[in-house]
């Protein structure tokens, strides 16, 4: 065990949709963020092998686990879960969220349908959700900021599942997509593997869009509440991310190709998104905010 817990798949920080740990938050806060998205990013790409068996992915998981109750805390091989306890005792920042992660990968090496989208919200908030309670709480944040971080990462954990949805069928057979949808429709898994979208399929991405925009907009008050304009910033640049990948998954087709921001979107999404977390009053999200009940 102690020299195969980890499987790195090759991914990292670059490879990610969305900014982590970027130049917009506290320098002193960073290297804590890169330890805490090491870890993740570890513990994720054990659920994601698809040369494991279920058993072994749950054994690699529980290992790390273990970590956060005291035990294998020599072990070199749980070395990442080791440093991010070391962080989060460091900064007092609770150990559910790591665990909660754990919880969401274990998750993955078992299940591989999703019957509604509740189901699939209620995933989300063990694969997505506990990465935005921890940064608030790194901050020094409200945990009344909860329910509208939750919805953020909530959005971008089905943005993400929409844009794999054809990789994650063919690789792990595994589908986020509500199967009560997919059968309202007459579709099924199987039109994962044509070339484009069918009618059927294309109208659950489409219902799948629509709740990631209530999700956006239950989020968007966010920004405005943090104390962290640093915080503040990322959040707003991360919100104009989600809101343009949404809409390009609106117009292309994530069965024919992947779909995907690009150098300009990252660009134009960042600039307008650090005016807005710096003067998130004057920045026209009123009306949002209003539409959320929250502003």
């Amino acid at each position: 065990m102690s020299e195969t817990i980890e499987t790195p798949s090759g991914k990292g920080a670059g490879d990610e949709n969305f900014p982590v740990g970027s130049f917009l938050l506290p320098r002193r806060l960073r290297p804590h963020v890169a330890v805490f998205y090491a870890f993740a990013r570890a513990a994720d790409d054990i659920g994601d092998n698809p040369d494991l068996e279920a058993a072994d992915k749950l054994r690699r998981l529980a290992a790390l686990d273990a970590v956060f109750l005291g035990e294998g805390l020599d072990d070199p091989a749980r070395v990442k879960a080791v440093k991010v306890r070391q962080s989060l005792e460091q900064t007092g920042v609770r150990f559910d969220h790591c665990r909660d992660l754990l919880a969401a990968f274990s998750q993955d090496a078992v299940k591989r349908r999703y019957a509604d989208w509740g189901e699939l919200i209620g995933y989300c908030r063990l694969s997505a959700s506990p990465v935005g309670r921890y940064l608030l709480d790194l901050h020094g944040e409200s945990p009344d900021d909860w329910p509208a971080s939750d919805a953020l990462c909530d959005a971008l954990q089905v943005l993400n599942h929409l844009q794999d949805c054809k990789e994650d069928f063919l690789t792990l057979d595994r589908v986020y997509l509500p199967q009560d949808w997919l059968a309202g429709e007459g579709s099924g898994v199987e039109d994962l593997v044509k070339a484009k979208a069918t009618p059927g399929l294309r109208h659950v991405l489409d219902r799948c869009l629509d709740g990631v925009d209530a999700l956006l907009i239950r989020a968007a008050p966010l920004p405005g509440r943090l104390k962290s304009r640093s915080l503040a910033m990322e959040t707003a640049v991360i919100l104009e991310l989600a809101r343009r990948l949404a809409v390009l998954l609106r117009r292309g087709d994530p069965i024919a190709g992947r779909v995907k921001l690009t150098k300009i979107d990252f660009m134009v999404c960042g600039l307008r998104g650090m005016w807005k977390g710096l003067f998130p009053s004057a920045a026209g999200d009123r009306t949002v905010a209003r539409r959320a009940g929250m502003g």
